[in-house]
């Protein structure tokens, strides 16, 4: 007997259908697997034997052929389960179907015991099906909430093969539901805000206007200064993400399998801070089955380097085409995924390997040759890739103790997240407005040709960049950036023109300059 499941294949954040077809004959008795499966569903012939008995269904002792079609794409993921044992079912009769299945899909992963448990990249495959057509997706309960992000599909949630079984023979109906999108929680997550760090009003501002326009941002200065204590209050001041960029992240993350069963859909802007042990196939992703890495993790939100050139030089450098790019493709021998990757990159190191050159109180105890060494680790090209360079210097001991920035007077509030982030939300609401129509976000993703037309400058702007350009020998890549950083800068005071003292102030947010002599 012949039976046809319908499944979904993941390839990179696409769900596309894919069909289990199951050939049940009377011959030496074996379990044949075709269609390109990888070893995670080659190994499903011994797990579903047992969860067919395990389920109180006989298993057929004839020659079992499964096809997997489209046989030319290569399938991964332990989803398969389900589907190809309700196949073996149907085609050796031991469930008779009841209804047309032609418009249902199957998911999930089947224990020894016939149990379905959650699989991960649920969502991006139920959103692929329900593109394709498909009205029902029977899956685990572990998974029900995060397909019940796709609204309007029929969604019904199991536990074991015996319930999908039940299902085919026409029970079950009762316990399905019809998704109707995400409910956010009442209870928000607390976010650190900028009124504990004491001081750094410079650092503060720059936060904000890297905030403002998406712009990576480097930290540069001595140890204990407030470097890590910025970069993790960032995500604060950033405005809320749309619709649209939840479902991208939460669909990043189901891939990953990092998705919080109690809160399936992302809401707030991811915040990576990896450690800087970490590999370059984990900063960039890979495996044998390309999975997102932590630039994709980052993608909507802010990936924060501490310690910048303690990472390794190899992990570094993945950071170069994404920041160019927007996005990540990582080859396989089994094929390439490209996995978005718009983040916010947020680094902090310190000037020598004593962290303290240049400082005025602290004498630094390293050599010029260990100096260079140390600042070297970070290449020229990937510095030139970060907009915004800014120097942490030492916080002064009343600002410590007061916690007054400087020209404040007594009970005036300190610098706090609500108040930058204020801003923040008028310069972004003014570039969705000037580049409503285009696939622009920010002003950190404008293309060069983009950039000449939306930052033009006057006479006197030109000449503060031509004489920067030739004192500092910029890049072209450089040009541009100060020029988007500009815009933001204008854009945060709700200005429509760039004037001479945005320009002056973006380009004081370049490399502080005695640190790379």
């Amino acid at each position: 007997m012949y039976a046809r499941v319908l499944t979904a294949g993941l390839y990179g954040l696409s769900g596309e259908p894919t069909w289990v077809e199951t050939d049940v004959e009377n011959g030496l008795p074996g379990f044949f697997m075709v269609g390109l499966a990888d070893q995670a569903i080659r190994e499903a012939k011994e797990r579903i034997r047992s969860a067919v008995l395990n389920g109180g269904h006989k298993f057929p002792d004839k020659r079992i052929t499964v096809n997997l079609t489209p046989a030319n794409k290569r399938k991964e993921g332990s989803h398969f389960d389900l589907p190809i044992a309700m196949g073996l079912l149907l085609a050796s009769e031991a469930v008779l179907c009841r209804g047309d299945l032609s418009s249902t899909a199957f998911l999930g992963e089947l224990t020894l015991d016939g149990r379905v448990l959650g699989t991960g990249g649920v969502l991006p495959m139920v959103i692929g099906l329900q593109k394709s057509g498909v009205r029902r997706v029977v899956l685990p309960k572990e998974n029900a909430a995060e397909a019940g992000l796709v609204k309007g599909m029929e969604i019904l949630p199991v536990e074991t093969l015996s319930e999908a079984a039940e299902f085919i023979e026409g029970g079950l109906s009762e316990a399905s539901f019809i998704a109707e999108g995400y409910r956010p929680p009442e209870d928000a997550e607390p976010i650190l805000d900028f009124a504990d760090i004491r001081g750094q009003q410079t650092v503060k501002r720059a936060a904000q206007v890297a905030a403002a326009g998406g712009h990576g941002l480097l930290m540069i200065g001595p140890p204990g200064t407030g470097k890590s204590m910025v970069g993790k209050r960032i995500p604060g001041i950033l405005p809320d993400l749309t619709y649209e960029e939840q479902l991208e992240v939460t669909q990043i993350y189901s891939v990953a399998g990092q998705l919080d069963p109690q809160r399936p859909f992302l809401t707030q802007r991811p915040f990576r801070a990896p450690h800087h042990n970490l590999s370059a196939a984990a900063l960039a992703g890979g495996g044998t089955n390309p999975k997102p890495g932590e630039i994709s993790l980052s993608h909507c939100g802010v990936l924060f380097l501490d310690e910048l050139p303690e990472f390794a030089p190899a992990a570094l450098e993945c950071l170069r085409q994404p920041l160019e790019d927007g996005q990540i493709t990582i080859a396989r021998a089994v094929g390439r995924c490209t996995y978005p990757a718009r983040f916010m990159l947020v680094a902090a190191m310190n000037p020598c390997r004593c962290g303290y050159y240049g400082d005025p109180v602290k004498v630094c105890t390293c050599n010029e040759s260990e100096r260079k060494k140390y600042i070297g680790k970070v290449s020229g090209p990937l510095l030139d890739r970060i907009d915004m360079h800014v120097a942490v210097e030492r916080v002064a001991y009343r600002e410590i103790r007061s916690g007054l920035r400087p020209g404040a007077e007594k009970g005036d509030p300190p610098i706090s997240s609500a108040m930058l982030r204020e801003g923040v939300v008028r310069a972004v609401e003014m570039q969705k407005f000037r580049y409503r129509g285009l696939a622009i976000r920010n002003n950190a993703s404008l293309t060069p040709q983009q950039t000449e037309r939306y930052c033009p400058l006057d006479s006197a702007c030109s000449r503060v960049m031509e004489a920067a350009f030739s004192r500092y020998s910029l890049s072209a890549r450089a040009y541009h950036r100060i020029l988007r950083t500009a815009r933001t800068i204008a854009d945060l005071e709700e200005s429509e023109a760039i004037r001479e003292k945005h320009v002056l102030e973006a380009l004081g947010y370049r490399m502080p300059e005695r640190y790379f002599e």
